[in-house]
């Protein structure tokens, strides 16, 4: 169906007007309500040319350019920025059914985590990327525990809200703690926290989460500086490195932090090769400094999770499946907008479908 409207011009001030468009609720990129929404959605799933070239013919029969799919993403993002910076929520305020740990008290999960996005700066010049700031609202299901929730063994829904960002971590304290209360966060027993043991993290978290019982460093990260220790130790047996870093990490989870420091401080370095003294090195200063969160024993002891697998992995899902395809480099504005739009569509389906019918 095609349609014609009419078009007044103004003499004076050589603007144009077209009062159908208004009443229709045309956006600046000529699009109804129910279009800029199938076109963002669209938008932040795939790059503006896909979605102009293959997903909106086929999906929703709209024909429109690049530029006007990146134009509306972007808006969109822009106007659910503004919201959030103006204390909106979006949805019904509900609380979530927060699962119990192996003490019977029911648990609230945040983790912060940042992951880098390609810039592109002015005359499409290469530019330093920028990181984009990740932060999860989140009830897992505890491992291995899925019948506690439901008698009938049904696996419960995941839920989680994602907040993201290229402005300072900081900037996005009070959209979290909003939309912990929207979820009921302050009616769960517990609070943990989870990070990979970035700067700033840990201070972040206890500012704006005061009842944290424990920020958590991430297991594998741990791991990680272990394994690199173990190869630098045997660099010419491989088994005997999977062996040792094995070793270390069993004692990790059984007895914590402090007691693999004190093995590593006992390490015997005379005749070791240079990488290896400062893998050693590395190892124990970051032992020092993060050992306040390695209390493993009494995490699993008490059900609580020690991986910070969901907060990177919404590193991945959130910002970059959508921001860091091949060769992709944004401007800071449009890649903001892109991140605040992107987590509201990772988030519960509830929160996209508020926010569009309120636009």
């Amino acid at each position: 169906m095609r349609l014609t409207r009419h078009y007044y011009h103004c003499r004076r001030c050589h603007r144009g007007l077209c009062p159908w468009d208004g009443a229709l609720g045309l956006t600046a990129a000529d699009l109804t309500p129910a279009a800029d929404e199938a076109v963002c959605l669209a938008g932040v799933q795939a790059g503006f040319a896909e979605a102009a070239a293959k997903t909106l013919p086929k999906l929703a029969g709209l024909r429109l350019a690049e530029s006007t799919a990146q134009r509306a993403t972007e808006a969109a993002g822009r106007r659910l920025r503004q919201a959030w910076a103006a204390g909106e929520v979006f949805g019904v305020t509900a609380d979530w059914a927060w699962h119990k740990d192996a003490e019977g008290q029911t648990v609230a999960y945040v983790g912060a985590d940042a992951t880098g996005v390609g810039m592109q700066g002015p005359g499409a010049a290469k530019a330093d990327g920028r990181m984009a700031n990740v932060l999860a609202l989140y009830n897992p299901v505890p491992e291995g525990r899925a019948r506690w929730a439901d008698p009938r063994g049904r696996r419960p829904a995941w839920q989680a809200r994602y907040l993201a960002s290229l402005e300072p971590l900081q900037a996005l304290g009070q959209t979290a703690r909003r939309q912990a209360a929207q979820v009921g966060m302050d009616r769960a027993e517990r609070w943990v926290a989870l990070s990979d043991g970035g700067s700033g993290l840990e201070a972040f978290l206890r500012e704006n989460f005061g009842r944290l019982e424990a920020i958590i460093l991430d297991f594998y990260h741990v791991a990680e500086y272990l394994g690199n220790l173990a190869k630098a130790w045997h660099p010419q047996d491989e088994a005997a490195a999977e062996a040792r870093a094995e070793a270390w990490c069993h004692q990790l989870k059984a007895e914590g932090g402090p007691a693999v420091l004190a093995v590593l401080r006992g390490l015997d370095l005379r005749g070791k090769p240079k990488a290896a003294r400062q893998a050693h090195q590395e190892a124990v200063r970051y032992f020092v400094n993060q050992g306040h969160r390695m209390d493993y024993p009494g995490y699993r002891a008490k059900g609580w999770q020690i991986g910070s697998g969901p907060v990177e992995s919404a590193c991945k899902a959130v910002v970059g499946q959508r921001l860091k395809g091949s060769g992709m480099r944004w401007g800071e504005d449009g890649a903001d907008a892109v991140c605040h739009l992107r987590a509201l569509f990772r988030s519960e389906a509830s929160q996209w479908d508020a926010f569009w019918a309120r636009n």
